[in-house]
């Protein structure tokens, strides 16, 4: 594998970026989304609803999950998924920052 230039970023860049590569596949879309819709769930319930494999949905729950997007606690030998508020309220705060900072009243793009 190549080497990466993420080192010649700020933390805070690489920060964003990992938030934004999370959200970057519309399985977890349809995650989070599913999860925001019933507040918690666990694997097989998306298996039931979304057009994936356990081990697919898992592997997204996963990325989810090193993204801090979600949290996950152990319920028997289940994991109940949740969406991490702080994390939700961080996005928001990312993606209002770059509305804010932007020229969007002005036309005059190409």
């Amino acid at each position: 594998m190549g080497l990466t230039k993420a080192q010649s970023f700020t933390a805070e860049h690489n920060q964003k970026a990992l938030f934004f590569k999370a959200l970057g596949h519309p399985a977890r879309i349809a995650i989070i989304e599913h999860i925001l819709s019933v507040d918690t769930c666990i694997c097989n319930d998306l298996v039931g609803i979304l057009p994936l494999s356990q081990a697919t949905i898992s592997q997204h729950l996963r990325e989810l999950k090193e993204s801090q997007l979600i949290q996950g606690t152990v319920e028997g030998n289940a994991v109940c998924y949740c969406i991490n508020p702080k994390v939700l309220n961080e996005i928001k705060k990312i993606i209002d920052g770059f509305i804010s900072n932007s020229k969007m009243e002005q036309p005059n793009c190409c």
